[in-house]
């Protein structure tokens, strides 16, 4: 096996790029309710979790360092490239930052974020206004900003895989569901007969492509 420089320990860009993007989902989400701090929360957790593997300790490389090098000889294991497990397993060549699923892990990324922010807009006018939020992104889905995080996640999941990240992403999906469920209970008291209207037409978290289609 041949071995270059580790690309871990740089605990530094650690922080720096778990700061970058909690900042950068922060400026989009602006959590101001205790609901939206646990969600942000745990966003953050992931986000945390997934960069001290990418650059500190490469925690899901050391527990399939064995398998690894057994099936992957020539793997350097503690270079970065290894890191991308998607890309090694699959029997992908070259750069592993051209692949497909990393191509499609910018999508979901710029999609999410990009939905997060609009998403955002149209609720904070709509609080502002004390009305249902049923515009923009609210009138394909009725949770579009804990869908934006669910890409977001995806997005990351394509591009670096860890244990601990794939472990805590459907925990993460239940908790937003239940928080969305939280959030519509409380909307259903507010705006009463018009909530039931707007849930009745709008799905949860997919959106609807035909008019036929059940609620999700």
């Amino acid at each position: 096996m041949n071995h270059e420089l580790s690309a871990y320990g740089l605990w530094n860009l650690v922080v720096f790029n778990s700061a970058i993007f909690i900042m950068f989902a922060y400026s989009f989400f602006k959590p101001a309710t205790a609901r939206d701090w646990r969600s942000f929360g745990a966003f953050s957790a992931f986000i945390v979790a997934l960069f001290v593997e990418m650059y500190g300790f490469p925690l899901t490389i050391y527990l399939l360092s064995g398998w690894l090098q057994t099936r992957y000889p020539d793997l350097d294991i503690l270079s970065h490239n290894a890191g991308h497990l998607w890309s090694t397993v699959l029997g992908e060549k070259g750069d592993p930052h051209f692949g497909v699923l990393h191509i499609a892990s910018y999508v979901f990324l710029g999609f999410g974020f990009y939905l997060l922010s609009t998403a955002w807009n149209v609720l904070y006018h709509a609080q502002r206004r004390h009305t249902l939020a049923t515009a923009g992104p609210y009138a394909r889905v009725r949770h579009p900003q804990y869908l934006a995080f669910v890409l977001i996640l995806l997005g990351f999941l394509l591009q670096w895989p860890t244990v601990l990240t794939l472990v805590m992403f459907p925990i993460l999906l239940v908790m937003y569901r239940r928080l969305a469920m939280t959030e519509e209970s409380e909307m259903q008291a507010q705006f009463g007969t018009e909530f039931s209207a707007y849930a009745q037409r709008t799905p949860r978290f997919i959106p609807r492509w035909s008019q036929d289609s059940a609620t999700t």
